[in-house]
């Protein structure tokens, strides 16, 4: 029966009209006929003839009707067709009436709507001969070898021939969409070489990219097919497809031709992710394809080509493989100033994933991408919300601190490189981007900091047991220290494994990253931002010491000294900025006697000038500890304090010696020259007694005009100072000191009204202090015994 059936509808009248009213509706069930289990080798063959010959004719009949305007239906004009809208209705009931009534009717309705009822009957015919497509993919005969042989050539075939704009595109369409994955990759070749023999206003993007798109989702779907699509070398023959395409259709759209090379780059990255000549090879199809157009106008074109960039970024997480692009720049190029801009946050996100850019031209590559965040391009200040631009910069400043390499020269040539770019963003970014660049230049310095770090330990304990036995036989014990101690050895080898060390010697790297710390902080002056200068110059005077550099280290000091006095006009700003100087500069222990002593004083001089007499107490007896700091990395202090203090184990004569001592001997290892402990109990002593006495002015202005009890606390201040030097055990800090000052105290509190201070928050500072003399008594040792001789 099927066969019978096939033959007698492979007869076609020449009426139009009696083929669509006859067969269309018997296409509704050819599947399932043809999809019988009895039907032999020779029933397929006929039904894919059948399919693929009334394919032909109803294509051939849809593209008619574009022009037959006058000729709709009827083959002439009488009405002479009475008896065949009798068959006609009959399988319109058996099919589908309602999509038949507007193809077999529309011919009958008058002259009303005509055109729209023809352009509906178009439309609804342009559905079933993708129907026929449909069917033909769903015949069991048809294999990949027929599909590849026979059906294929004469789909294409008839594609080509009917030089219909509507009908190519839409059957295009149906031939990726209905066929499998396997046979596009089986027969890639065949199908790309019709592309390029469309009618040149065919969208040829909307049906190519959707084919690559099908291809890569069909290689991400099992790795199994993967080695399908490299003996098919089908980014070879998708590469030349898009690349004649594109070079035929002179008049295609920018966005058109972008949309090609991303879905062909997305293709390449699921196919052959490893092939990076590949990818930059798509982008330089693009590059050639943008030359001679500046800068993108088309929004649709600039999203595009905002996925083309995005997409390596999004397959490697790694900003430095999109760096060994070299057409990447490129392409970026052809961005908008807004939209670079866009692509740049983009690619500082991508950061997060990346371990560190460690070479220099890489990094010169990476601001060349991010150059709309750095500076104002086109010469122009761009207007910007002060939010965005903030997250912008900070954006930036992050980004630097992913920039380092182990080896010192090239971090040099890393920093070198950030800064030409940083330095040409304008004073507004400065803020932002100079403080992590310096933090960066100061990496420069870890494989000198270390062996430093490790050798102040190794000496301090060394030199703590030189003092302990100092009082026997000095001379003798230090020569036999320096001479056997292997700690010492070993630390002369860490310090300079070549050869001789000097302590005071400096590398030309280190000399040139001084000099460049120098010329980035000073650039901050221009924005201006003089308490941000401080602090980075304050940074860099700690790290130098660090290093044991006590020149440069006191070269940063005197900047930071000269800031302060001509740029920091603000009280406040003052008070913060002479803080933070005591801080760091009882930090370091990189200086001899003479420096820093000068650095101290000054600091001090600087504390007592202060606007505000508290603020002025304050800074002043802060600067106590500059006379009295010891190393700080994790050696405890208080035996050492205690010893070299005590009158009855050595002389003042005797500690003098012994600092000279120490010089020598950290020269000779290598470490800096200047002392391990910065001792002078004296000027503890002078530094609270001045602080005590602005305490007292401060009594008087207060009681003179606002009657508070501010200086109160003032003196709960003082006294918790003198207790923490007298628990160092400081000489000049005695008991009849401390307990003058808790009776003065108590006085001033007894005295002061109660309404001055509500709150009570001096009344329960003093009580806290008192508290904590009491534990003191009660812990035991040599520092609790002079703490019991306290009556609190």
């Amino acid at each position: 029966m099927p066969l019978a059936l096939l033959k007698l509808l492979s007869y076609r009248d020449n009426n139009d009209f009696v083929w669509q009213s006859f067969i269309i509706p018997l296409l509704e069930w050819s599947h399932i006929l043809f999809s019988d289990a009895s039907m032999g080798a020779d029933t397929i063959d006929v039904a894919i003839e059948f399919v693929l010959q009334n394919f032909t004719e109803m294509n051939k009949l849809w593209v008619r009707m574009q022009y037959q305007l006058s000729r709709f239906m009827y083959h002439n004009g009488n009405g002479g067709h009475a008896g065949t809208l009798v068959i006609v209705n009959y399988l319109i009931l058996l099919g589908d009436p309602e999509l038949r009534l507007g193809i077999a009717l529309s011919g009958l309705q008058g002259p009303i709507g005509e055109k729209e009822k023809r352009a509906k009957g178009r439309s609804e015919l342009r559905d079933l001969v993708g129907k026929n497509l449909h069917v033909l993919s769903q015949l069991e005969g048809v294999d990949l070898d027929m599909y590849k042989d026979s059906v294929l050539p004469r789909i294409l075939e008839q594609v080509v021939n009917c030089k219909d704009e509507l009908a190519q595109h839409y059957l295009m369409d149906c031939i990726i969409q209905v066929f499998p994955d396997e046979y596009h990759l089986q027969t890639l070749e065949t199908l790309l070489s019709a592309f390029p023999q469309l009618q040149p206003t065919v969208d040829i993007k909307t049906v190519l990219s959707p084919l690559m798109d099908r291809l890569s989702n069909y290689a991400a779907s099992s790795t199994e097919v993967l080695p399908e699509f490299l003996k098919a070398e089908a980014f070879s023959k998708l590469s030349n497809a898009v690349g004649k395409v594109i070079e035929a259709q002179v008049d295609m759209p920018i966005f058109g031709a972008v949309t090609l090379y991303v879905s062909l780059l997305t293709f390449t990255l699921r196919i052959h992710p490893d092939r990076l000549d590949y990818v930059d090879q798509i982008l330089g199809a693009c590059v050639l394809r943008l030359s001679g157009i500046a800068k993108l106008e088309d929004s649709k074109a600039t999203k595009q080509l905002v996925a083309l960039l995005s997409a390596p970024l999004e397959k490697y997480k790694d900003i430095s493989t999109a760096l060994d692009l070299p057409n990447y720049l490129l392409v970026m190029d052809h961005l908008d100033t807004a939209t670079k801009k866009v692509m740049a946050m983009i690619i500082i996100q991508n950061m997060k994933n990346t371990a560190c850019i460690s070479a220099a031209d890489k990094v010169e590559s990476l601001f060349e991408l991010i150059k709309g965040l750095v500076k104002d391009l086109d010469g122009s200040e761009d207007e910007l919300d002060e939010d965005d631009f903030e997250e912008e910069q900070n954006s930036v400043a992050r980004l630097i601190h992913y920039l380092y390499c182990n080896d010192a020269k090239e971090m040099f040539k890393i920093i070198l490189t950030v800064k030409k770019h940083v330095l040409l963003g304008g004073p507004k970014r400065f803020s932002f981007t100079v403080p992590p660049l310096v933090f960066s230049s100061l990496k420069v310095y870890l494989p000198y900091i270390s062996p430093y770090h490790f050798g102040n330990i190794l000496f301090h304990m060394v030199h703590l047991t030189i003092m302990r036995i100092a009082e026997y036989n000095l001379s003798a014990c230090i020569l036999k220290l320096i001479l056997l101690d292997p700690g010492l050895q070993l630390l002369r080898r860490l310090q300079c494994p070549d050869g001789d060390v000097n302590g005071d010697d400096i590398s030309d790297t280190q000399k040139k990253i001084f000099q460049l710390l120098h010329q980035i902080i000073e650039a901050l002056l221009s924005v201006p931002s003089p308490e941000l200068a401080l602090r980075l110059y304050l940074q860099c005077a700690e790290a130098a010491s660090q290093c044991g550099f006590e020149p440069v280290s006191y070269e940063f000091l005197t900047q930071a000294f000269i800031l302060y006095e001509e740029e920091v006009a603000d009280s406040k700003a003052q008070v913060t900025a002479i803080h933070l100087i005591i801080g760091t500069l009882q930090r370091m222990n990189v200086f001899g006697i003479e420096n820093r002593d000068t650095l101290t004083h000054k600091a001090t001089g600087y504390s007592a000038k202060l606007l505000k007499k508290p603020d002025q107490c304050r800074a002043v007896y802060a600067c106590a500890h500059l006379f009295w700091a010891t190393y700080q990395d994790g050696i405890q202090d208080g035996e050492s304090a205690v010893f070299l203090s005590n009158p009855n184990t050595i002389t003042k004569t005797g500690i003098l010696w012994l600092k000279e001592w120490d010089r020598k001997v950290r020269r000779w290892v290598g470490l800096s020259a200047g002392p391990v402990h910065a001792i002078d109990g004296q000027g503890v002593l002078l530094c609270l007694k001045r602080a005590l006495r602005i305490a007292n002015a401060t009594q008087q202005m207060v009681h003179a005009s606002r009657g508070n009890n501010e200086h109160v606390a003032l003196f709960v201040e003082i006294l918790n100072k003198y207790l923490y030097f007298f628990d160092k055990g400081i000489p000049q800090i005695t008991n009849s000191i401390i307990q003058d000052l808790i009776e003065l105290v108590r006085t001033e509190l007894k005295n002061d009204n109660e309404k001055t201070d509500p709150s009570g928050s001096a009344e329960a500072f003093f009580s806290s202090t008192l508290r904590y003399i009491e534990f003191q008594k009660q812990k035991g040792g040599n520092i609790s015994e002079n703490f019991k001789q306290l009556e609190i």
